[in-house]
């Protein structure tokens, strides 16, 4: 069984650091959810003319969403890479599809990148920016790519001799 995990550690490793970036963002949220309401605020208040009377709610929204995609995002990352090491899929590709779906933890990122950059560039731009897009690319992408290979590998994979 050790060498099976060692396949897929590296996406184990990567749904594992997504999973306590969603712990550290609720531990931080209780420990001082002020404090990111206040930077949302004083944001807005500064860049007024970019945004309007949703935006500090909205802005405050995203570092929820980066929260709740990132716990999400990472049980389901966990259970797909250990239905992987059942998979009849071959040690290189468990390897590959492991990492591609560790690479899901990308996509809360995403949220965090627009909660960081909301206050300043105005929620459109946010949504628009670089490293947003590369992010969900990455992270929608890699987790995308990484279930389908899994899927086609359970159906039309060869079963594993005994």
């Amino acid at each position: 069984m050790k060498n099976e995990i060692d396949l897929v550690k590296i996406g184990l490793a990567l749904a594992m650091l997504t999973l306590l970036f969603g712990i550290g963002m609720g531990m931080a949220f209780g420990v001082a959810e002020d404090s990111f309401k206040s930077y949302v605020a004083e944001g807005v208040a500064a860049h007024a003319e970019l945004h309007d009377g949703k935006s500090e709610g909205k802005i405050w929204r995203y570092a929820q969403r980066a929260h709740f995609h990132a716990m999400g995002i990472a049980a389901v990352s966990m259970g797909l890479i250990t239905l992987l090491l059942f998979s009849p899929l071959k040690a290189g590709l468990k390897r590959v599809t492991a990492l591609l779906i560790g690479l899901g933890g990308f996509y809360p990122l995403s949220w965090l990148t627009m909660f960081i950059l909301g206050p300043s560039i105005g929620r459109d731009a946010a949504h628009h920016h670089l490293i947003t897009k590369l992010f969900t690319l990455v992270g929608v992408g890699g987790l995308l790519a990484g279930t389908l290979i899994l899927i086609a590998g359970l159906l039309f994979g060869r079963p594993r001799e005994a």
